[in-house]
């Protein structure tokens, strides 16, 4: 019942952890009670959509994931209401005039699992272990602000040159090469949390492949899975600082592949919440436990082109995009309060620094989205002339959730109507359409993202050349010089910076380097009794901690 849309990203990614997050999509959560002698159990039974992948927050990639890590660990701040920052572990903030260098100040009273305190060493040892290409973190890129990460993954430098330092137990001190707009909300997500050096290196590559091999800093702790089991529990952390404020006894998961099956078992009274799809959101609309969220994820088709040389072909890749009806797919098809897409980055995510207007509008490039089918015929006809090609064969991989088999279903049917198309569908589970997707071992695949922070380059920077997400290949110099300027000459002016993503968004779109399909929305039904949930519309379901039963 929540995901990356990412963010649950980005992976969640990329995610996914957020992100959540997502959607798959972005996350919620929702709730019941149970009763024990007229008093109220502050405990809930929610789903997630797929199977946890890992509890190392240097390595997690995909929503489920990052969700538990948001909820079991804590950085230096937690998103608020309309990811507005908070204090989490950071009490104070100093950041230099020429935005380079920020020294937070830390809580004495955190605690890790095991008793021993939260230190900036802490937070030290994290970041040099993400930021080491022996970790292989697919959410490093993250740090390349932070002085000498570009020379550590390049192996020219070693990760204890990070430029990260702590000064006694409760100072962190980080030195940037560039300044980085939105770093505040980076170091919100999990990559950047705490970690335990004498944990990790307990379990070595062990840990963090089952709830007992690793350490927890945050609201609450994570029992009962071995590393490949379906079920499992949040309980609340005894040793988190702010404890009192935590509400929840505890949490039980389960995953849910099905819609149908999670609406029955919300029905029978075995979930508190449900995530619903299809015909279900029209039947719920006018339930009181009905809730809608919208905003911060997109789903995507990628095109391999390293792999399928048609692919290479602009001409082919517009016919791909604009045969399909991508305003059909989200209401005929999904009919779960999806939007057809403006482009790749979501809207209700950022806004124009003067006038305010949404980003995918100021961005939108209607080749880049539009049904045309006509035009996507010729088109196709003339991109295969060409390669030289009048057969083309691809396979689009997938999800095995309802959703995105639909999706891939509809997909097959419109992608056919190009002469000489062939097309077949392979659907896994989601991690393994994930490690397949980053070796590049598809034809086309369905990918989402998350955002895992409200700002359009957590969604842009994932096409840039040689990005761990840039799983098709795509290159154009035009783009990329574009991104790299948004985060070095005019990183200090928000409109020149908002301008050259608009650029940038415009170029990829122009260059079909994906083709977005839709923008997810979260339905559920959640009961009328919780108070407390704060929903992101970009990062992960980090409310959990708020909730309260009544």
């Amino acid at each position: 019942m929540f995901n990356k849309q990412g963010k649950f990203g980005r992976s969640f990614k990329r995610v996914t952890a957020l992100l959540l997050v997502t959607a798959a999509t972005l996350a919620l959560a929702a709730c019941g009670k149970s009763s024990n002698s007229g008093k109220t159990q502050q405990v809930l039974k929610l789903s997630t959509p797929s199977e946890l992948a890992t509890l190392d927050n240097s390595k997690a990639s995909e929503s489920v994931s990052l969700t538990q890590l948001y909820h079991t660990g804590e950085g230096l701040y937690r998103l608020g209401k309309n990811s507005k920052i908070e204090n989490a572990l950071a009490t104070s903030t100093k950041v230099s005039k020429d935005g380079l260098q920020y020294t937070f100040k830390l809580r004495t009273n955190d605690k890790w699992s095991n008793g021993k305190p939260v230190t900036a060493k802490d937070f030290v040892y994290s970041w040099r272990r993400t930021a080491d290409p022996k970790t292989a973190s697919e959410y490093s890129y993250l740090f390349e602000g932070i002085k000498n990460f570009d020379a550590i993954q390049k192996k020219q430098l070693s990760p204890d040159k990070l430029g990260v330092k702590a000064i006694g137990n409760n100072k962190l001190v980080v030195t940037l090469s560039k300044p980085v707009p939105y770093f505040k909300l980076l170091v919100a997500f999990p990559v950047f949390f705490p970690e335990q050096a004498s944990v990790v290196n307990k379990y070595g590559s062990d840990y963090g492949t089952s709830s007992s091999k690793t350490s927890y800093n945050g609201p609450f702790k994570l029992v009962g899975w071995n590393g490949t089991n379906e079920t499992w529990k949040l309980v609340k952390n005894p040793n988190y600082w702010d404890k009192k404020n935590v509400h929840l006894k505890q949490i039980d998961l389960n995953v849910v592949k099905s819609p149908a099956t999670g609406l029955n078992l919300y029905q029978q009274g075995k979930l508190d919440a449900v995530t619903l799809s299809g015909t279900q959101v029209a039947n719920y609309r006018k339930n009181k436990d009905f809730k809608n969220f919208v905003g911060g994820s997109m789903i995507y088709l990628q095109l391999n082109q390293k792999r399928v040389k048609a692919l290479r072909n602009l001409k082919v890749r517009q016919a791909l995009s604009q045969i399909v009806d991508k305003q059909a797919l989200a209401t005929k098809v999904l009919r779960d309060g999806s939007t057809k897409p403006l482009g790749f980055v979501s809207q209700n995510l950022f806004r124009n620094p003067k006038t305010k207007a949404d980003f995918a509008k100021d961005a939108y490039v209607k080749s880049g989205v539009a049904y045309d089918p006509t035009n996507a015929k010729k088109l196709w006809q003339q991109g295969m002339k060409a390669v030289g090609q009048n057969k083309l064969h691809l396979t689009i991989l997938s999800d095995d959730t309802d959703q995105t088999r639909s999706a891939a279903e509809y997909l097959q049917s419109q992608f056919e109507k190009l002469p000489g198309l062939s097309i077949s569908i392979q659907t896994v589970p989601k991690l393994t359409r994930m490690s397949r997707s980053e070796k590049g071992n598809f034809d086309v695949v369905i990918s989402t993202w998350g955002a895992d922070f409200a700002d359009p380059i957590n969604f842009l920077s994932l096409m840039t050349k040689g990005n761990s997400s840039n799983n098709g290949g795509f290159v154009n110099t035009k783009y990329d010089q574009l991104i790299a300027k948004s985060g070095s000459t005019d990183a200090n002016d928000p409109q020149k910076r908002y301008n050259d993503m608009v650029s940038a968004e415009k170029v990829l779109m122009q260059q079909q380097g994906l083709i977005p399909l839709y923008q997810p929305a979260t339905a559920q039904l959640w009961k009328s009794d919780v108070k407390g949930y704060i929903w992101n519309p970009a990062g992960m379901s980090q409310g959990w901690k708020d909730i309260q039963i009544q």
